[in-house]
Parts: structure tokens; sequence; C-alpha cells
């Protein structure tokens, strides 16, 4: 009997042995080609760069509390990441993982609130169908409304108005631009609702990943986002948890599409899997107002930039930029997605295949015409996963897509380093789960 509390006691996972490139392999020897462990293995598993840094950092120092040091790894992966992050992003705050830089990031716009002088701004928008993390402050962030609904009497109050989701929110004869007026005007009409003197930050992910899989915003949403925050005087916080690092092509996910935001939170990629860590960066105007203020931002984690955990990341970085492994992530999305829509455009339950990069999903349907969904009690999503890991892939199916309850996809985020074979390995797969699932 394993003392070890599960994520789901009644489905204890296999024990995992070993990993090498795209694969984990389990103490039976069965392999699993790894497309889906929450964005995290961009670059796989036993990459020699990053596990030496790891090894190298522990024969000098394991931990130093930032109460008392800093560390040169955590300088140098700050200086890395600020010479490439988008312009304004000047500082960061290491954490352990995507949850603890959502919070630290809604924190430091209350604070930042207060600071200069404008305590009554502490409305929070997000987006329906967001996810921003488990933590009670990200989770209360989040517009997934089944996730929230066990929590809901621990939730601070925040507005939730319509993602960017072209596929069922764009409406028939509808054009894009059309499209962004609309989800601009009801994002204002919340502002105008709430009162723009009390909302402190709007809250989104550049491309929605695990609830609502892979959704990229369509025309100049994200530009008119920033104009509008610009006017009310309301920060623009990014979620890149799932997102960033790479994974849509470019290291942050945000530069695609020509906007930059106040604070941003980064986490999943940045380590890789090798070790646990986030960030928050935040921009230089933010730093300041509270270096010359109280000077001290009230917030803090034992483990802040831990330095293995940062000199892991920055041997990712590396890799990533300067090895230019980042590079492989446009042409092997590319090829990715022509595969998946050669194989299911026209499978008659998938709705849609969409997404950006190395970030893809798979919408599936009950009925291509209408886009009817299939019954939650089918759980259509947890039988595709069943089915798919059952044949040695690991993707992320999700249920819920449209509004938490009702919806399916399954999301795909592979290494990296993917070759040509994989992504055939990965369809074929996908297909078989498919024939499982559905025949």
């Amino acid at each position: 009997m394993s003392h070890v509390y599960p994520r789901n006691s009644k489905s204890p996972p296999p024990m995992v042995s070993h990993g090498q490139g795209p694969y984990l392999t389990d103490v039976d020897g069965t392999s699993y080609l790894n497309c889906g462990d929450a964005a995290v293995s961009c670059l796989g598993h036993g990459d020699p760069h990053v596990t030496a840094a790891i090894k190298d950092q522990l024969d000098k120092v394991a931990f130093a509390h930032t109460g008392y040091f800093t560390s040169q790894p955590a300088e140098r992966l700050a200086d890395k990441l600020v010479s490439v992050a988008p312009g304004g992003l000047e500082r960061v705050y290491f954490v352990s993982g995507g949850s603890e830089a959502m919070e630290a990031a809604l924190k430091l716009a209350r604070q930042y609130c207060i600071e200069i002088g404008q305590p009554e701004r502490h409305h929070v928008i997000a987006r329906r169908q967001s996810y921003h993390g488990n933590t009670l402050g990200a989770l209360a962030t989040g517009g997934n409304a089944a996730r929230r609904a066990p929590f809901s009497p621990l939730l601070m109050d925040v507005s939730h108005v319509s993602p960017c989701y072209a596929y069922r929110g764009r409406e028939a004869g509808e054009t894009e631009a059309q499209y962004v007026d609309r989800l601009i005007a009801e994002l204002e009409a919340e502002i105008e609702a709430l009162g723009p003197e009390t909302v402190m930050a709007f809250v989104a992910e550049p491309v929605v990943g695990a609830t609502l899989g892979a959704v990229p915003p369509v025309g100049a949403y994200f530009e008119r986002v920033r104009a509008l925050c610009d006017a009310h005087g309301i920060l623009l916080i990014f979620d890149e948890v799932m997102c960033g690092m790479g994974r849509t092509g470019t290291l942050f996910a945000c530069e695609q599409y020509g906007v930059a935001p106040d604070i941003c939170a980064i986490a999943k990629g940045l380590g890789a899997g090798y070790q646990p860590i986030g960030a928050m960066l935040c921009s230089a105007a933010i730093h300041d107002t509270i270096r010359d203020g109280s000077g001290f931002f009230q917030h803090g984690h034992t483990y802040l930039g831990h330095p293995v955990a940062c000199a892991a990341a920055l041997a990712v970085l590396e890799r990533l930029l300067d090895d230019n492994v980042l590079a492989r992530v446009r042409p092997l999305g590319e090829a990715l997605h022509d595969a998946l829509t050669e194989r299911f455009g026209q499978h008659a339950h998938v709705g849609d295949i969409r997404g950006v990069g190395l970030f893809r999903a798979i919408e599936f349907v009950k009925d291509r015409e209408t886009k009817a969904p299939f019954d939650p009690a089918d759980k259509v999503h947890a039988r595709f996963k069943a089915a798919a890991f059952e044949a040695g892939l690991i993707c992320y199916p999700m249920g819920g897509t449209l509004d938490g309850t009702r919806g399916d996809h399954v999301l795909l985020a592979p290494p990296f380093v993917l070759e040509d074979s994989h992504v055939q390995e990965l369809v074929d797969t996908l297909e078989h789960a498919m024939r499982v699932t559905f025949d």
C-alpha cells in the first residue's frame, strides 16, 4: 500500500522508472511518448546540459534564504530573462511554480495601487474558461466554474468576461473585427459597471491553455485590451505559465501579438521539469514605485530564488536561446498542425483543430454541423485519456471546454526536441485513441 496521496485515489498511477528524450518509461518497461505533461517538459528528459548545471550548483550551495542572500544563478537568470522580455519588464521575482507566480502578481498589483495612492483599486477582471492556478487567489481569478465551485465560499470576488474564443464565440456573419469590437465593448462595460477607478487589473492568458485548449486571440484583440487598460489606469497581467517560455514559438507568447504586460507570470517550461520554478516579471515603474515608497513587497515564500532551481532554469534558457532549440518550435508546430488536419480534419467528432507553435488542441463534438458537445456523462475526455495512455501516449484531455461542465478537448504540448517520426507516432496514437473512444 502506498502512503502517497495521489491525484485520484480511485485510480493510482503506475510508477515511473526513467526518462529519455520525449519518452517516459515505467517500472514494467512500458514507454510513453510524453506530449501532455501540462506543457512542462519542453526539452524532454535527460538533457545533459541542464543536469550538469544542477549538479554543479549542488556542489556550491543548495539553498540560501533570500531574506539574507541573493545568488549568482538567480542574478544571471534574471539578467537573461530581462534581456529578452517584452519591453518594460525589468524585474524578476522567482517562486516555485505557476500558482505562486500568479499569487505574487495579484498581490504586487494590489500593493502598487496602494503605494500610488489609489487604495480603492481592488477589482480584478479576468475571462471565463481561463485557468490561473490552484491557490485561492489564482483560483478565484480563473474562470472555470467547475474548478471554482467547491471552494467558492473561500474565493475573493472577481469579474469574468467572455474569452476570445472564435470557434464558439464569433457569430455567424460576424467579421473578425466585429467580433473583437464586441469583446472589447463587453470588457469596457464591465469596467464602467465596477467603476474604472476601482479596477486594479485585467488578467489573461495570451493563448488559453488547460481549460479551453490552446486558443489564440484573433485580430487586434490584445492591442485593444492594452489600450483600454491604459485609458483607465488598469494594470495588464499576462499569465504565461503554460503558453510561455517558447511553447508558442517565441519565448514569451505575447511577443506574437505586439503587446507587453505590466506584470507577467511564467513557470512550467522555465524549468522544463528539471526543477520546480516559476517567476513573476514586472515593469520598472511598478518596482520603482514600491522601492521609493515602503521599499518592501509584503509577500514571500521560503524557496524564493532557490539557487539550484535558478541554475536549472538558466541552463534551460541557454538551450532554448543559445543552442537555438526554440527555433524548432514553429516548423515542428506547423508540421504537427498539418498532420492533425490531414488525419482528423474531416473526422465526424472533431470540431476544431487549433493552436500556436507546439501548443495545439483538438476540440471534440458530438455533431460537427451544430458544434453540439457530448453529454458530460459520456466522459469523453476521460475515456480518451485512458485509451491514449494505454497505447503509450501522454496527452492532456480536459472536460468542460464550453462552460466548465460541457465540452471536451485534448491539449498537445510535446517537447521541442521532437523528430518527424515522433509526430507520426503522436498522430497514429491519437487516431487509435479516437477509434477506442468513438467507435
